[in-house]
């Protein structure tokens, strides 16, 4: 039986992710320091408004809302033995809205079970074993496929043995997967993981993500550098994410919103198409707006050559001044000034 997700990214140069679910939530009332997840029973109209914004939008794959559903995280509301059902419904109700969309004629939007960290540290710096991770992800995993995810995301990772964790727990439903890092430290994830690093890792576990790459960090300027070190560093035939932050946060009459516009969030995801990015969309501040724009320049994009960190500044603004001090070998300035193309296999031509 053919998979959705596979399915597009055998026969898609590019897909659309979707945008912020805590942002756009908190829009609609969440209130800070309630669990999102909880409002996949408490308010499922407002989860299936958001969804289908994304895909009025124009997303093709757009997450559940369950980033927070491992028994560890639902821990801290109180609600750790309501893990099955609770992702189990937050992937129900996606797949009611994806399953509405694809009435429209070729249409078709793939659901990705959104997993998030732990919020644990593991061992030898804190007490969770990659057993008891791995053991923690598989349960929510299963709860996700049994609602009728067809691909498990996941994202925000900082360490390798968390992802190796989340892999090892993902993989026991058979369906694909793909894993995403922050690297929101000077460049780097908080425990210190390079995106060369990540790249390299990746090859090391076993199942293989079907994609891999960044999402959140700071903001979008930084992001497409991340994209471009990853790409850089990566195998022929690799499939890079880029989920990058509309903007930097900042508050504004007691909430807390994000100076990205949508003009910024076009050229951003225009950028990471020439980083070498196939899975594009926006993380933290990411609103329908800004999807729409991203989508109309996505679809009138033709990638071409790596930007250079020049480029990159010129177009969409300043890297974080920790980053600008700290490039290194790994940085793809050089190259970039080269006007280096993507090695062949890094994307397929469509």
């Amino acid at each position: 039986m053919s998979n959705r997700f596979e399915t597009l990214l055998a026969n898609r140069p590019f897909l659309m992710l979707d945008g912020a679910t805590g942002t756009n939530l908190f829009q609609m009332g969440l209130m800070t320091g309630d669990a999102p997840e909880m409002w996949n029973f408490e308010h499922p109209e407002k989860i299936e408004q958001l969804h289908q914004s994304f895909v009025d939008a124009g997303s093709d794959i757009f997450l559940t809302n369950s980033f927070g559903g491992t028994r560890y995280r639902l821990k801290l509301h109180d609600a750790q033995d309501r893990v099955y059902e609770i992702n189990r419904e937050a992937a129900r109700i996606a797949r009611r809205v994806a399953d509405k969309a694809e009435k429209a004629p070729g249409r078709t939007i793939v659901v990705a079970g959104s997993m998030g960290p732990t919020g644990e540290l593991y061992e030898p710096l804190g007490p969770l074993t990659i057993a008891d991770g791995a053991d923690a992800f598989a349960e929510q995993a299963r709860a996700l496929a049994d609602g009728g995810v067809d691909v498990l995301w996941i994202e925000t990772m900082s360490s390798r043995e968390e992802v190796a964790a989340a892999v090892k727990g993902a993989a026991v439903t058979g369906l694909p997967f793909v894993t995403t890092c922050s690297f929101d430290t000077n460049g780097r994830t908080m425990m210190g993981l390079t995106p060369a690093e990540f790249a390299r890792f990746v090859h090391e576990l076993d199942p293989k993500p079907a994609a891999y790459g960044a999402n959140c960090g700071v903001g979008a300027p930084d992001l497409v550098l991340t994209i471009a070190q990853l790409s850089q560093a990566a195998a022929p035939g690799d499939i890079i994410i880029a989920k990058g932050n509309c903007g930097i946060p900042y508050y504004d009459a007691g909430k807390i919103r994000y100076n990205g516009t949508p003009e910024l969030m076009a050229d951003y995801a225009r950028l990471v198409r020439d980083a070498g990015a196939r899975l594009v969309g926006g993380c933290c501040g990411t609103s329908p707006e800004h999807l729409a724009a991203i989508r109309k320049s996505l679809d009138t994009h033709q990638p071409g050559e790596r930007p250079s960190v020049e480029t990159i500044v010129e177009r969409i603004g300043p890297l974080t001044s920790a980053i600008a001090a700290n490039l290194n070998a790994e940085s793809p300035a050089g190259e970039g000034r080269r006007g280096r193309r993507r090695s062949a296999g890094s994307q397929p031509s469509f």
